[in-house]
């Protein structure tokens, strides 16, 4: 996938933590990995008005980061499990980022997650936050597809 996910199937998007649309948000790119379509992975860049502390990553950003991916590796599931054309617009349930040392903001952080249970309309995906070799912090969350008249329904048209 030459894309990511994000720009492939909601190139309006404006949410902060992935919405191509937003200027002004984080902007994050997930790309499926073609050997290990289980695998999704992000690198992105810190920028200075990112940090909590001088050369820290915030630990809202992080969460952000990590939110965004995870939820994106579960519509991208679902959508491979279901044989869609599109990913169904999916919501975080729930989500629990464990933050494991301070993160530098002065490198790239990469991102991986993974499905570890897939439902009908539900994933649980597993995320990890790395900077350079450092595992920095962890996520786990729920994920769920929403169906017309949720108010996020068609955020991703």
């Amino acid at each position: 996938m030459e894309k990511s996910l994000q720009d492939t199937y909601a190139p309006h998007s404006i949410c902060f933590g992935c919405g191509p649309s937003n200027s002004k948000g984080l902007q994050i790119k997930s790309f499926p990995t073609p050997k290990n379509p289980d695998l999704v992975t992000a690198t992105w860049t810190p920028s200075p008005h990112h940090e909590a502390f001088p050369g820290m990553l915030n630990g809202g950003i992080i969460g952000s980061l990590l939110d965004c991916h995870s939820n994106w590796t579960a519509a991208y599931t679902l959508m491979r499990h279901q044989q869609l054309k599109s990913p169904p617009c999916t919501v975080t349930a729930r989500y629990t980022i464990n933050l494991l040392r301070p993160t530098p903001s002065h490198q790239n952080c990469y991102l991986e997650a993974r499905p570890q249970k897939v439902d009908s309309d539900r994933v649980l995906v597993e995320a990890k936050l790395f900077s350079g070799e450092k595992l920095c912090a962890t996520c786990e969350g729920l994920f769920v597809a929403i169906k017309e008249g949720h108010p996020a329904y068609h955020r991703w048209g």
